[in-house]
């Protein structure tokens, strides 16, 4: 019964991917690059380094579990008395499954921040950005394990698959392509607001393995999302955020809150602790939307670092697999403070 799971596990899981859904993290704000370019360079320092690691399934799939990895570097640059713009260069990679079913995307970003109205600490942007780079599928076919090599329900690895390999690339490179909007608003230095939407996989590439005569084309991806920081007292505050995405047939959200508690907020310090509470929906196979994850976050800001650690609680039909076990995530981040001083101008995310 355990093996028959770990297949029909196996197989949906592996489903979602071979039919070109996007990776996703938990902790979406700690990715922003990923999230929508417009957020290049949009920060309260000059420069930002971000990394973020997800592994999930591991209660089922063990070793073959899914590996999610993201890096990024962005800067901010002024341009005239008010506006800035912002360059990034990101890089994220996947990896499931025992044939190592993998992706990899080294890409850049770009974006404009126009600033709409507002005072020196108060402040209404309007931001553009656009992405673009290349990705690379691979997977290892020779460790396929074909239908008719199996007998009497017995697997031979030696029995012929009469499946003609030389038909299938192990590897292929796509190009990548995307676009974005920011609208945020600062209104002092403990409160924040924005609101954007991103436009991913617009030429929609094809990601069939096969060399030729079939066309699988990258859903065009849509993303909204929304946040903010809104203090409730001098040591308390409030960071909502949520994310939607939509992608072909399949569509997702991502909501919940952080509770932020000062530590130290003096004029050379700022240390915080968070602790979040998420929720993640989705569609499923036949199935409208179902309440697919509980996540549980916590972060530690300790002036320009962030250590971000959530967990993710599996509710979903698959717990009898899972046994509530989800996904494990870890993130980092680093602001460098340049020279640069014009006030908040940035939500805090």
């Amino acid at each position: 019964m355990q093996k028959s799971l770990l297949f029909v596990l196996s197989f949906i899981l592996g489903s979602f991917a071979l039919k070109a859904q996007d990776i996703h993290f938990s902790q979406f704000y700690a990715s922003p690059l990923n999230l929508n370019p417009a957020l290049t360079g949009v920060m309260n320092c000059t420069d930002r380094l971000t990394m973020v690691y997800r592994n999930q399934w591991a209660s089922v799939l063990k070793s073959n579990a899914f590996n999610t990895f993201g890096a990024s570097y962005d800067r901010k640059n002024t341009v005239g008395r008010n506006d800035y713009w912002g360059f990034g260069v990101n890089f994220w990679g996947d990896r499931a499954g025992e044939l190592n079913f993998a992706t990899i995307s080294p890409q850049i970003s770009g974006s404009y921040s126009k600033k709409m109205g507002g005072s020196r600490k108060s402040a209404h942007y309007l931001s553009f950005g656009v992405m673009g780079g290349a990705s690379n599928r691979s997977i290892n076919f020779q460790k396929a394990k074909w239908g008719l090599q199996a007998k009497d329900g017995v697997w031979n690895a030696n029995a012929p698959s009469q499946e003609n390999e030389a038909n299938f690339d192990q590897s292929f490179w796509f190009g990548e392509l995307g676009a974005g909007l920011l609208w945020f608003s600062t209104f002092d230095e403990e409160t924040s607001f924005y609101i954007g939407g991103a436009f991913s996989h617009i030429t929609k590439p094809n990601q069939s393995f096969l060399i030729e005569g079939v066309d699988v084309p990258l859903y065009s991806k849509i993303t909204a999302h929304a946040g903010g920081d809104f203090a409730i007292s001098d040591q308390i505050s409030l960071v909502p955020g949520i994310v939607t995405f939509f992608q072909g047939p399949s569509f997702q959200v991502n909501g919940g809150t952080s509770l932020r508690l000062w530590l130290d907020k003096s004029r050379w310090t700022r240390q915080a602790i968070q602790f979040g509470l998420w929720a993640r929906i989705s569609n499923h196979w036949q199935k409208a939307l179902e309440t697919d994850a509980i996540i549980l976050s916590t972060r530690l800001d300790y002036n320009q670092f962030t250590i971000g650690f959530s967990y993710d609680l599996n509710v979903s039909q698959l717990t009898p697999a899972s046994n509530y076990n989800g996904a494990v995530e870890f993130s980092l981040g680093y602001l460098i403070c340049g020279p640069e001083r014009r006030g908040v101008y940035c939500p805090t995310f």
